[in-house]
């Protein structure tokens, strides 16, 4: 087919796909980093808007956010203040949106100038099919906006790279403005620098070899112009980010250093099980991203590998080097260094661009090396019924794009209970619009309390009536609730594949692909919260009446065995607290308190034996459990001294200022080498 009728269809298809977005996007969820990063940039508006007085932007301890440019989020934060815009994250999903088909746009652009528009046509509908990328547009203002300021910013280094004489004004500016958008959302951006720098070297060398070309006014001109860009963006990065503007070089970097290392770390299921984000195996990212992205971009990377003999011409030898590095580098720099992953890989989706280029480009010259047009069409159906999967899905789960499955784990339901699925609490906004339609058609009430497992505060921000509040699912018996708002997530992988979890008192479930990933919960009764209040208050007898009253109404709680035998215990019934606890562990077999309660009771009573198989169950539960490593290596000094040591520094390994195993490791050289048992009692004083 000529170009200009593809030329047609690849606009048509991007104007389409825009006004499909937009539609996805108006039921769009609100996610956990939006509440928080909507919050930063409110408060960065503040600051500018009170000159520098308010400083809250500054200080944001708990979840580090003064080191996130975020420039996406405060630029759309000040049109919400200066447009006096209500519908603050209606407003946000569009914006998001729109990032999100400009990143797709940018990236067809860049397959035109590769290879022309049947390239393109190929990467719209590859993004269109890609249900993760097209549910972080909806309403991801940090990872899609990176995404955005990445590929442009490696398209237009590209380009830049191509000119050899005289460099269009417009072409540095475009190139300075993109990779100062993209270190002004996130410092990690900077590598887009160095990316400058050595392709600009290496082009240089490779011109210089092939024909001579590259003199040194060439040169000079070159470099200068680098220098030029890379200051130039570097200054225009942090017009918008206040703790940048503090220290233009130190904050900058220190903003890189945690970001690269993030400090917070949270549990999520892997493989079947639950571990820590800095404790994931090194394929973590690589296999997130094999089985969440569709097969058909996969077999499109996969005929790029096949066919890059010819793919690799004189004219994009170096084009399509870059754009592999700009993939693999990030990815393996990341597993190199053991990096503090989460959430699957949408801190990554930044690399997703250049995969559908190269997965584009594979499609395109498969097309280009069949003769005949029948084995053509039968190519256009194969590919066509590949998508068939991930477009089933997203029809039948308009609000759930993100977290798609592929065939490899049998879809959403092969990962359900194997895989994180609603890692970004999407779910609780359509939970607190059908529990604000439930409690509005059940009639007026004096006050409710609503608990969540991450903020509903906007979601019921019109309804004074009712509170609001967060809580820990598994802590759900400790507080004061009337109704619950509850998502999957931090949900044991037990109870989500025996189907314990939505609980029985659950009075609506969200389904995606019959996969229950939220439930809103009706509290039958207190007695659970008010067994723990007495419990409390030391009142164990009145606190076990409670609990028994409550174990009537819920037997699907852990917590609330945990808590009874706690009573129980102090009233001197030790057997039936080992019964109760016991019982616990057949609702959670891996529920930390209990199992470290057991061998807590095992190692008053002497049972040391069963105190020690009960300590190593907690920590191969949680690695983290630090009181478990000081308690194992306690009992087992005696039989084996080198085994406790082991254990205790494997614990100050993890958490090098835990002073309790500190001291513990210096008991164990107390009686053979005194002056060791010194210097971990120093270090023991140093840790406040």
């Amino acid at each position: 087919m000529r170009e200009a009728p593809l030329k047609y269809i690849f606009w048509s298809l991007s104007y389409l796909l825009l006004a499909l977005l937009i539609f996805t996007s108006r039921n769009a969820g609100i996610t956990c980093d939006e509440v928080l990063h909507y919050t930063q940039s409110q408060d960065v508006y503040n600051y500018f808007a009170s000159g520098g007085e308010d400083k809250s932007a500054l200080h944001n301890p708990v979840w580090h956010l003064m080191y996130y440019g975020q420039s996406y989020d405060n630029i759309v934060t000040i049109l919400i203040n200066w447009l006096n815009i209500e519908d603050v994250y209606g407003f946000r999903h569009i914006m998001s949106t729109l990032a999100g088909w400009l990143t797709i746009m940018v990236t067809a652009l860049f397959a035109i100038w590769i290879s022309g528009y049947r390239s393109a046509i190929l990467v719209i509908f590859l993004f269109s099919v890609t249900p993760a990328f097209l549910g972080h547009s909806h309403n991801n203002l940090k990872d899609i906006p990176f995404a955005l300021g990445y590929i442009s910013a490696t398209f237009l280094l590209v380009k830049f790279l191509k000119y050899k004489e005289r460099i269009p004004y417009c072409a540095v500016a475009l190139l300075t403005l993109s990779v100062a958008f993209t270190i002004s959302i996130r410092a990690a951006g900077a590598v887009l620098i160095l990316y400058l720098i050595l392709f600009t070297f290496i082009s240089i060398i490779i011109n210089y070899f092939n024909d001579g070309s590259n003199g040194r006014h060439e040169i000079l001109h070159k470099s200068l112009l680098v220098m030029f860009i890379s200051c130039a963006a570097y200054f225009l990065s942090i017009l918008l980010w206040p703790y940048a503007l503090q220290d233009p070089l130190q904050n900058v970097f220190e903003a890189y250093r945690v970001m690269a290392h993030y400090p917070d770390t949270f549990r999520q299921i892997f493989e079947g099980r639950v571990e820590w984000s800095d404790f994931m195996p090194w394929y973590y990212l690589p296999k997130s991203m094999l089985i969440t992205i569709p097969l058909i971009v996969t077999g499109g990377v996969l005929s790029f590998v096949v066919l890059s003999k010819r793919i690799f011409k004189n004219d994009h030898r170096l084009v399509f080097s870059i754009i592999i590095f700009t993939v693999l580098f990030p990815v393996l720099f990341a597993i190199i260094q053991k990096s503090n992953l989460y959430s699957s890989w949408r801190q990554f989706l930044f690399v997703y661009p250049a995969i559908v280029i190269l997965a584009a480009s594979g499609f395109n010259m498969l097309f280009e090396s069949l003769s005949k047009k029948y084995f053509k069409w039968v190519l256009s159906v194969i590919i066509i019924m590949a998508a068939i999967h991930p477009v089933k899905y997203m029809v039948n789960n308009p609000r759930y794009f993100y977290i798609y499955y592929n065939q490899i784990v049998g879809g959403l339901k092969g990962a359900h209970g194997c895989y994180e699925t609603d890692y970004y609490y999407v779910s609780q906004t359509e939970a607190s619009e059908w529990l604000l339609n439930y409690l509005e058609n059940k009639g007026p009430e004096e006050s409710i309390r609503v608990s969540a497992t991450y903020s509903v505060n906007w979601q019921f921000r019109k309804h004074p009536e009712i509170e609001t509040s967060y809580f820990r699912y598994e802590e759900r018996s400790l507080t004061d609730w009337d109704y619950a708002i509850v998502t999957n997530r931090y949900i044991p992988p037990f109870k989500l594949k025996d189907g314990s979890w939505p609980p029985k008192n659950a009075i609506h479930v969200i389904y995606a692909d019959s996969v229950p990933i939220c439930a809103v919960l009706e509290r039958t009764s207190k007695d659970d919260y008010n067994g723990f209040r007495m419990l409390s208050e030391g009142k164990y007898q009145e606190s076990v009446k409670f609990f028994e009253k409550a174990l009537k109404s819920d037997c699907s709680d852990e917590m609330i065995f945990y808590n009874f035998a706690a009573a129980l215990y102090n009233i001197g019934e030790k057997q039936k607290a080992d019964s109760l606890l016991k019982v616990s562990l057949k609702v959670n077999p891996d529920f930390e308190l209990s199992l470290m309660y057991l061998g807590n009771i095992a190692k008053l009573e002497k049972d040391y034996k069963t105190a020690v198989r009960y300590y190593e169950k907690v920590i191969e539960t949680n690695r983290k459990y630090f009181e478990a490593y000081v308690e194992l290596a306690g009992l087992i000094k005696e039989q084996d001294l080198l085994k406790s040591r082991s254990l205790l520094r494997r614990c100050l390994t993890i958490n090098p200022t835990y002073k309790p195993a500190i001291m513990a490791l210096a008991d164990t050289y107390r009686k053979s080498d005194p002056e060791i048992a010194s210097k971990y009692d120093k270090l023991a004083n140093s840790v406040k």
